[in-house]
This record gives structure tokens, C-alpha cells and sequence, in this order.
């Protein structure tokens, strides 16, 4: 044997290979949770030995080598891949949240968000969102570049005086701020219809940008109100909240006259479209900036739910410029968004 091979890497070897002929004589090996639990395994055992022995970059290369000759037909066996799931092992080290939770996603998921999300708390709410909304890699991409975690729920409302507390914190999770529409192109930002119109031209990643719940009923919705007409920027449905979700987008920074508007229409909203069973309507202001002082006392005594958040053309405010580059085209995110989830 060559004497650079550890003494015991034979022994090692032979685990493995018997590790892992076990897991494919099991009908569930096709199983994404099974194949995710196996690379774990394999993790784990690079991780120790590495501690432990000190096995170096070359002992391996040296297994993925042997394993691949074991199993020709098996993918993922690369020296590449196995640190993968040594950086896998090393950073979720709980096999029961791996279990329960890691292996339901994807393994390209998976090293995703090894490489780029190093707080465990952080990791865990980006797995839950994409198994609660089905994000593609790409997707989950889009939104660790986004910094996804650190807006959502951020809005500044009035849920908790206007609807009740258990309501008013479902709520509240639903909303973002700012919101990011980086794929408006060259149209004119201050332009309130044009910005409309984008939005709507990308329903696709306008609705990813809102998070899941929401389905879209129109815009420029028509309402008479005391012999006067009324045209709602953009009227939504969130599907959990069992509400509708007016939306009102703005060119200009937040101005107090806002509130008393979609006041208005929430109003509006609820004596003409709401169905019975329907919960109370919800109001979204979406400005170019705001002062959260002045928002706040604009809300306080509106007994309307009312959400008020910036929105952003680009992710310079919340993206490093470093990584921007990282980002997928407009194109790339609605051609995958269009064939739907191919990982």
C-alpha cells in the first residue's frame, strides 16, 4: 500500500463502500431525503477522519476516486462534491435537523446555502421558505442575494390597533421593506403608471418580490364612491389572510394624505367587493422613501390595516456591489419561472 495512505484508510474505504451499497438496495435511495441523508453520512466521516487523522486534500481525492470506481454509475462522488458534503457535515452537525428538515430540499439547495449563509437561524428560515414556496435554486439564489430574511416582515403598519393580535402578526410577516423590482428596465421611475405597467409586464417576478399567498385581480380596479370614480393602482387576494390587499404605489416619498387615500379605498373595497366570509381588506403603500415618524402618526388612529413600505428599482441598497454581478437575468428568473421547478 502506499505508505502517504493512512494505515486505517482501507478499513474507511470499506465502510463506505458497504455504507453505501446498503443505502442503494433500499427502494427509497431515489429519494431526495435519502440521498441527502447518505451525503451527510459521508460528510461526517470526511469531517471526523479529517479532525481526528488529519487526512488531507489529497486522502480525498484519492476516495472520490475509489468510491467512483465502486459505483461508476453513481453521481455526486467527486472530490469536489465530497467537500460539499464535508462543509455540509460541518456546519448542520444535528442529524435530526437534518432529518426532518434539510433533507426535504434539494441537494443543490443545500450547498447553496452552506456556501453562502453561515448564521444557522438565517439558514433555517431561507429551507422553510423554500419548501413552504417552492423555490427553485435559482430562486433561492435571487433571494439570499436579496437579502430576503432581513426584510421581510418590516413594514410599518398599524395591524396591531387595527385587526386582532393573532391576525395582526400573520399579517405583519407578510410584508416587506423595501421592496425590490430589478427588473423594471429603463422605465421612467417617476412615472407612477409606467412603473405600474412594468410591474405588471413582470407579474411573474412582481409576485415573487410579494412572497407567497398572493394572487393577482387587476389593476386600475374601477370603484364609485359618492358620484365620484376611483381607480385602485393594483388589487390583490392573499389566498392565507383570506383577504384582499390593496396596493398603491407611489413615485414620491410617503406624505400623510397617503393614508386617508387608501383609507378611502379600503373602505370602498369592503362595502363592494368583499365577499361575507372575506376578512377586512389590508392596504399597502409602496413609496420611493418615508420618515417612520411621520408614517406612524399618519397610522394611529386610522382603524384601517394599513402597511406602508419603500421600494427599490435595484438591490444597491441591500446588496453588496460585489455580488451584483451574481444575480440571474430578468429573462433567466421568468423562462424558469415560466417552465416551472426543474431541479
Amino acid at each position: 500500500m502506499n505508505p502517504s495512505i493512512p494505515s486505517n484508510y482501507g478499513e474507511t474505504l470499506k465502510a463506505l463502500q458497504h455504507r453505501i451499497r446498503q443505502a442503494r438496495t433500499r427502494a427509497i435511495l431515489s429519494a431526495n431525503s435519502a440521498l441527502v441523508m447518505l451525503y451527510w453520512e459521508i460528510g461526517r466521516t470526511i469531517l471526523e477522519r479529517q479532525t481526528r487523522e488529519g487526512w488531507g486534500a489529497k486522502i480525498v481525492d484519492r476516495l472520490a476516486r475509489d468510491l467512483r470506481r465502486s459505483f461508476p454509475d453513481m453521481q455526486g462522488l467527486s472530490p469536489r462534491n465530497l467537500q460539499s458534503m464535508r462543509a455540509f457535515a460541518q456546519e448542520v452537525r444535528d442529524p435530526l435537523i437534518v432529518k426532518q428538515l434539510v433533507s426535504q430540499l434539494p441537494w443543490g439547495h443545500v450547498v447553496r446555502l452552506i456556501q453562502h449563509i453561515k448564521e444557522p437561524a438565517t439558514r433555517e428560515w431561507y429551507m422553510r421558505q423554500s419548501l413552504s414556496q417552492g423555490w427553485s435554486r435559482r430562486i433561492l439564489e435571487l433571494q439570499m442575494l436579496g437579502n430576503a430574511h432581513a426584510r421581510q416582515g418590516k413594514a410599518i403598519t398599524n395591524f396591531e390597533s387595527a385587526m386582532e393580535l393573532s391576525e395582526s402578526r400573520r399579517a405583519a410577516e407578510v410584508f416587506k421593506d423595501p421592496y425590490v423590482f430589478d427588473f423594471l428596465g429603463n422605465t421612467d421611475l417617476n412615472r407612477e403608471r409606467q412603473v405600474e405597467q412594468a410591474l405588471v409586464d413582470h407579474i411573474q417576478r412582481f409576485m415573487l418580490e410579494l412572497g407567497s399567498g398572493f394572487a393577482f385581480v387587476g389593476r386600475q380596479i374601477p370603484l364609485r364612491v359618492a358620484e365620484e370614480d376611483f381607480y385602485l393602482d393594483l388589487l390583490f387576494y392573499h389566498l392565507k389572510l383570506r383577504r384582499f390587499v390593496v396596493v398603491e404605489l407611489k413615485a414620491v416619498p410617503f406624505e400623510p394624505a397617503f393614508a386617508g387615500q387608501i383609507n378611502l379605498y379600503l373602505s370602498a373595497v369592503d362595502d363592494q367587493l368583499r365577499h361575507p366570509d372575506d376578512e377586512p381588506s389590508i392596504g399597502l403603500l409602496l413609496c420611493r422613501s418615508k420618515h417612520q415618524v411621520l408614517v406612524e402618526y399618519a397610522l394611529r388612529d386610522l382603524n384601517k390595516p394599513i402597511g406602508v413600505a419603500g421600494w427599490e428599482a435595484t438591490l444597491a441598497k441591500v446588496l453588496p456591489e460585489s455580488l451584483a454581478g451574481s444575480l440571474p437575468t430578468v429573462e433567466e428568473l421568468e423562462a424558469e419561472l415560466g417552465a416551472g421547478e426543474g431541479d
